[in-house]
């Protein structure tokens, strides 16, 4: 029997119908009409006007459309990126400074990096399943314990310079007496010293920057002679390359009471004496080195390592291992990793989160090259330094007169400059150390023609490169008291997966065991992540992204700073602030970094005496721990049975504390999920008493659109990108650009030039924008579109 075709359904078209520019919303916006009238019967209401209507307060409502440009399709979207990056200038950077370019395995790179079983598992915070692989991360552990030769690491920490900061207040907890004096080696990085300056300034340290030993042996600088040494942090090798004994000096400090911070370059310790054998006490730094791009100055994974009987005071998380029910092999988080929910205050740290992602990359790195591959191969050969050294030496009268670890300085009195424009001319970007010499740090990537152009630039005529190029050992060069005579990385996991078939079977296996959202909701609040559409994490690959040096010219990062202005326009449309820095690269340092403003504003106004920070009890326990961080004096505010802030008990202590108050930290909408009433008065009940108001940006994802914080009354806060468009996490400014808070939130933010990398923010914004963005924020919460 024959039947008639069904007639398809009758359209129509025309030339506004092409392109899909509203494809990104209907793909990426889970609750569709079908779902959101299913919610809107649960709850009773006829729509999500009048679902608004009755949960968001009238008086902070924004009812008009956003004034962002229209949305585009992802593949617009992309070509916008791709034009900025190619307004970016990626050259060969051999500048240093704890940054270095690396290669990535194409094996990690494809299957963890750009793999959202991996990138967007939760992040451990609690001892509860979903997690990210913890097995990956206690290899990152056993590589960073190995290499430091320290009983134990953390899970990973935000950067170097924080990680330093950290130690300095980890050294504060674990000395006796009343002591104040931290000593930083003048040769350390810049940027740690610029992050632990500020850090010490708003605990109350009493900072000491230049030689440890001149400053240790004269008890009017060093503070020995009164027992007030906290401890000391050197840089190994230095920033300069240099390797020093630091025995003596560990010696020193352990006689003075105080403890020894050592700052060390990961991969230098395939080959260096391990810290712990000369008597550190913590050992902190980066795992930027093990595949991990510069991407502009991070996100990359910190370290922090210490000795067994340190552990109770470590930042961070420690994943341990034990064994089940069964006998099997079991991973859990050892200690209790979110303590600010606990001490609040009294916490030790405000870090609640991690570089997790590129810790599990650094530690796949460790196991795909082993300790003989990093040894050898992956820690940049002696070979290119010397040859260049020789080159140079043959031609030159200045030239270096150290033979640093892989790093050369060439002296070029009256010619630095010159020297570093042909680099540039060259391809080349080489590190300017002061008025009349630069330096060279040859990283993975080099090559003979590294070596040839490095040659070019400082004016060495043509040499035949095989001339001087001699057969060295990989510890040519090294001082015999540093030549590293211990193991590491013995562990079967760092010697077992160097066949590419073997590696993919394990990466498989370690991902099969989480829940991520690629597969699953993740039921947590707080910092659980989206599941990031494709487009979004696509640019992070580039390498006009991924590969540019932090400290490179900006010139040659215009696509970059582009990039940026775009995002912060933006962001201030969406929340009414005034201004937005983008350096943070965790809510818990956006507090921070927040707070800080706050007290220069307070200084700036002649009133530093402003220091007590009003905070609801129902707070984030972070709050509390950043404000004693920043030097502020916590004072509960009582919530009432539903979580909202009691107004009378906020108005009790704000008038208690006119005199000395600095402001209140609020969470909007609530941690409980509520949009107070009050909140507009609140708001003015502190600013009335001469307070400022910061608002943690967790829960941002539910006013986009709805209300802008800028304008119903708060001046500071920071806002979690990741859980409204992607990853990074952004500090918020209003009201305070005007004179000093962006250098304050520099500082404060680890960052001295460069930025968390917003490139996946602009795929989200530009696909949304405007009806879209607010919809992302409206189909669970309620809300119309403009």
């Amino acid at each position: 029997m024959s039947t008639s075709p069904t007639p398809l359904p009758a359209m129509s078209s025309s030339l506004a119908d092409l392109g899909d520019d509203d494809a990104f919303i209907g793909r990426h916006i889970g609750p569709g009409a079908a779902d959101v009238a299913h919610m809107l019967s649960v709850v009773g209401e006829e729509s999500l006007a009048s679902l608004v209507d009755r949960i968001v307060p009238s008086s902070i409502r924004w009812d008009k459309p956003l004034e962002l440009e229209p949305p585009t399709s992802e593949t617009a979207a992309l070509a916008r990126l791709r034009q900025h990056a190619d307004r970016n200038k990626v050259l060969t950077s051999l500048i240093g400074l704890g940054y270095h370019d690396n290669i990535t395995p194409a094996v990690v790179a494809r299957n963890v990096l750009e793999n959202p079983a991996w990138y967007t598992a939760y992040t451990p915070t609690n001892p509860r399943s979903p997690r990210v692989g913890l097995e990956a991360l206690v290899n990152f552990q056993t590589m960073v314990s190995d290499l430091t030769g320290m009983d134990l690491a953390n899970a990973s920490l935000l950067d170097e310079p924080t990680a330093a900061a950290e130690a300095m207040a980890m050294c504060l907890r674990l000395v006796s007496g009343d002591r104040q004096v931290f000593v930083v080696d003048s040769a350390c990085h810049p940027q740690t010293i610029a992050v632990v300056a500020t850090r010490a300034a708003s605990i109350g340290i009493d900072l000491r920057i230049g030689d440890p030993g001149e400053l240790l042996n004269d008890p009017a600088d060093g503070g020995i002679a009164d027992g007030t040494l906290i401890g000391v942090l050197v840089q190994y090798p230095d920033t300069t390359g240099a390797i020093i004994d630091h025995r003596h000096l560990a010696d020193t400090v352990h006689a003075a009471g105080g403890l020894l911070v050592v700052a060390a370059d990961l991969l230098a310790l395939t080959v260096l004496t391990p810290p712990g054998e000369f008597g550190a006490d913590v050992v902190v730094g980066s795992a930027q080195r093990f595949g991990v791009p510069m991407w502009f100055g991070g996100p990359h994974a910190g370290f922090l390592a210490t000795h067994e009987d340190n552990k109770r005071t470590l930042p961070g998380r420690l994943v341990g291992v034990s064994v089940d029910a069964a006998g099997r092999p079991a991973y859990r988080l050892a200690l209790q990793t979110r303590e600010q929910h606990i001490r609040r205050e009294r916490a030790t740290s405000n870090i609640c989160t991690a570089q997790v992602l590129l810790a599990v990359v650094a530690g796949l790195y460790a196991c795909w090259h082993g300790p003989e591959g990093l040894r050898a191969y992956r820690h940049p050969h002696p070979a290119p330094h010397r040859t260049v050294r020789r080159g140079t030496a043959s031609f030159r009268t200045g030239h270096g007169q150290r033979q640093p670890l892989r790093h050369l300085t060439v002296s070029l009195p009256g010619e630095a400059d010159a020297a570093l424009d042909a680099a540039v001319g060259l391809g080349l970007n080489l590190r300017q150390v002061g008025a009349d010499a630069v330096g060279v740090s040859f990283d993975e990537t080099s090559t003979r023609a590294t070596v040839a152009l490095v040659w070019e630039a400082l004016g060495v005529p043509a040499l035949d490169i095989d001339d001087l190029d001699i057969s060295v050992d990989v510890g040519a060069g090294i001082p015999a008291h540093a030549v590293r005579t211990s193991d590491y990385l013995t562990h079967p996991v760092f010697s077992s997966y160097h066949a590419e078939t073997d590696m993919l079977r394990y990466l498989r296996r370690l991902s099969d065991k989480d829940v991520a959202l690629d597969r699953a909701m993740i039921p947590l609040g707080s910092c659980t992540m989206k599941l990031n559409a494709t487009s979004e994490m696509t640019p992070i690959s580039w390498p006009e992204f991924a590969g540019m040096h932090p400290f490179a010219p900006l010139d040659q990062a215009e696509g970059y700073l582009a990039m940026i202005r775009e995002l912060e326009n933006a962001l201030t449309e969406i929340t009414g602030y005034d201004s937005v820095s983008l350096q943070p690269n965790a809510g818990s340092q956006g507090e921070y970094a927040g707070l800080l403003a706050i007290a220069a504003w307070h200084q700036h106004r002649g009133e530093p005496q402003r220091t007590v920070c009003l905070i609801p009890s129902s707070a984030h326990g972070t709050n509390a721990a950043s404000a004693a961080m920043a030097g502020m004096r916590v004072v509960v505010v009582d919530c009432d049975d539903n979580g909202n802030v009691d107004v009378d008990d906020l108005a009790t202590k704000a008038e208690l504390h006119a005199d000395n108050l600095s402001c209140l930290m609020v969470t909007y909408p609530s941690t409980h999920g509520v949009f107070e009433e009050r909140i507009a008065e609140i708001c003015d009940l502190v600013h009335g008493h001469g307070g400022q108001v910061y608002l943690d940006g967790a829960n941002l994802n539910a006013l986009v659109g709805i209300a802008k914080p800028g304008l119903f009354g708060a001046d500071v806060g920071h806002l979690n990108l990741h859980k409204t468009f992607c990853i990074p996490t952004v500090a918020v400014v209003r009201g305070l650009v005007r004179w000093e808070s962006r250098p304050t939130l520099h500082r404060s933010c680890r960052r001295l030039l460069w930025w968390t990398p917003p490139a996946p923010h602009p795929v989200w914004v530009r696909s949304l924008a405007p009806r879209g963005v607010r919809q992302a924020s409206c189909p669970s919460r309620g809300c119309t579109s403009p």
